[in-house]
């Protein structure tokens, strides 16, 4: 059988997060493999309550572990490098990245305990990294953090464009701005397929450039009557510059709250990639200067609940609090689903008489991927034969596939699990793999499948009981059966304690139950289970989980 050019999302085609594509080349079932981004993404109390990150399934990638010939990240966002010290091991191929982002990459390896020298920091396009069939090259591109990149990755059915996250920003204050002659240079040959950000596809105006919001947030720092806080996410250095500069020509000093804008800044002032940041103060210096001189830049955005917004809204942070007055900037876009946890701080801050500033308008934050438009212009320099979208919900790829279509393109919708064969005149799927989601519980990585999650979230909307009954050495029950419930309300519909009606109604069973039911453990659980549902659901309305525990002495 000949050989065959694919393309496989693990992550990130369907879904916005957690990105993680394939790439290989060879016979079906022996192609050699390349690895780019491996990203996460965040839980939420209603699909994954507990649970602290989703990670791809990589047990299609772990199976083929000899097969992988290197891991290329393409930019520090967390849906793109976050994964990178949780499964690193069960992959164990070499690293590549930017400096910046190696610079991320490293520490997540190290706080997992895996050798740091594996990242690998590679120089941009024409430079080649050799990986077995491929050929692949970063290519500078404008994002929201710095020294995001694109791929050129070429084989020897023809080349393929990686678009990675991007927009088009020839002045994006921090990294590299957006150069139409480079991607038009390496598409002049021909380009075998395109997989591109599909983000904003739906969105009808032209991206605007970072340098366009400077103005009106030196502005709004400047009017403000007291303390300004200013959120923003913490990979964004860019706009942590623009507001830093805003609150310094302002008179305002700064200072960072929250361990990740640290870390960004730290970063990315070690790579030498952030140059001209006002010196900033410590919280512990801060309490003592004059409210209107001074800005807190805080991690938060998304409402996340331990983040520095959230602990101000509460109250304080490292013994700084918000007063009538103050002003909270949100400069940032909330992501579809976190919705509800930043209105609730809104909502608290509001409570404090503090000002709140959103961005509704767009007049405080510009967005990291490319419009409707952009991608129009990025598929006339590339004309792909192939354009395959990525970095999207369903209704995202489709769109963009329509929106390829009406340019001339043939597009395909690839969804996680979806391999492409890419190797002829048209795209194909070649096959479907079994993949899904992978939860950091703790510090214990779960299956989807494990059911787990499905368990508390059953116990999240039923509540639970524990059943309790001891058999003596004859067989008999000893004493009554005992209840204990927890997350159900303590009485039911007759007034009387709901354990006391369950524990009755469980009695009366054990009154009438024969020796065979009494001596098979799995039946007498199975009753026990079915009547205390039953007896909860006369009570109250709900049937709430339950766990039967038979001991027997002797």
């Amino acid at each position: 059988m000949s050989d065959r050019l694919i393309y496989l999302p693990l992550g990130g085609a369907g879904e916005i997060g957690m990105n993680a594509y394939v790439y290989g080349y060879g016979a079906p079932g022996a192609e050699r493999l390349i690895v780019v981004d491996l990203g996460v993404t965040f839980p939420d109390m209603d699909g994954s309550p507990g649970v602290d990150l989703i990670l791809p399934d990589i047990a299609w990638l772990e199976e083929r572990k000899a097969q992988i010939e290197g891991i290329f990240i393409t930019h520090a966002h967390e849906d793109h490098v976050g994964a990178v010290g949780h499964c690193w091991e069960r992959l164990g191929a070499p690293v590549y990245a930017r400096p910046f982002t190696a610079n991320i990459a490293r520490r997540k390896l190290g706080e997992h305990g895996h050798p740091e020298g594996v990242v690998q920091v590679v120089d941009t396009y024409p430079h080649q990294i050799d990986c077995g069939p491929f050929k692949v090259s970063y290519l500078p591109i404008s994002h929201s953090i710095p020294e995001s990149a694109g791929l050129v990755i070429d084989s020897p059915d023809g080349r393929v464009l990686h678009s990675g996250d991007f927009k088009i920003d020839e002045t994006p204050v921090v990294g590299d701005p957006w150069d139409e002659a480079l991607w038009t240079e390496v598409s002049k040959d021909g380009v075998k397929a395109l997989i591109c950000d599909s983000t904003n596809v739906f969105t009808q105006a032209p991206g605007r450039s970072e340098t366009t919001i400077a103005e009106p947030i030196t502005a709004l720092m400047g009017e403000a009557k007291g303390m300004v806080v200013a959120t923003t996410f913490a990979s964004n250095i860019a706009r942590l510059k623009t507001l830093a500069l805003a609150a310094q020509a302002a008179g305002r000093s700064v200072c960072l709250l929250g361990r990740a804008m640290r870390r960004m800044v730290e970063a990315a002032t070690q790579e030498g990639i952030l140059d001209g940041f006002p010196a900033t103060v410590s919280p512990e210096d801060a309490q003592n200067i004059p409210r209107e001189n001074l800005m807190l830049l805080v991690t938060g955005s998304q409402g996340e609940r331990r983040a520095a917004s959230a602990q101000l809204a509460q109250g304080s942070y490292l013994g700084l609090k918000l007063k009538e007055g103050d002003t909270f900037l949100f400069s940032s876009k909330t992501i579809p689903g976190n919705e509800r946890g930043v209105i609730r701080i809104m909502n608290q801050l509001s409570e404090m008489g503090v000002d709140v500033v959103d961005d509704a308008g767009g007049k405080y934050h510009v967005s990291g991927h490319a419009n409707r438009p952009d991608l129009q212009r990025m598929h006339q320099i590339v004309k792909p034969q192939i354009l395959v979208p990525m970095h999207g919900e369903h209704r995202h790829l489709r769109e963009h596939v329509k929106l390829g279509n009406a340019g001339g393109l043939t597009g395909i919708v690839a969804v996680n699990g979806m391999m492409i064969d890419l190797s002829g005149n048209q795209p194909t799927v070649a096959e479907y793999i079994e993949t899904g989601r992978t939860y950091l519980d703790g510090s214990v990585q779960i299956g989807a499948l494990d059911g787990i999650v499905r368990n508390r979230i059953r116990m999240a909307l039923n509540g639970h009981m524990i059943v309790t009954l001891i058999i003596d050495e004859d067989g008999d029950p000893l004493g009554e059966p005992w209840v204990e419930i927890n997350g159900l309300p303590e009485v039911g519909s007759s007034n009387t304690p709901l354990a006391e009606v369950i524990e009755e109604d469980l009695s009366q069973f054990l009154g009438r139950a024969d020796d065979k039911t009494l001596i098979d453990d799995d039946k007498l659980e199975k009753e026990l289970r079915s009547i205390a549902r039953r007896s909860a659901q006369g009570e109250i309305g709900k049937k709430p989980e339950v766990t039967v525990i038979v001991s027997r002495l002797g």
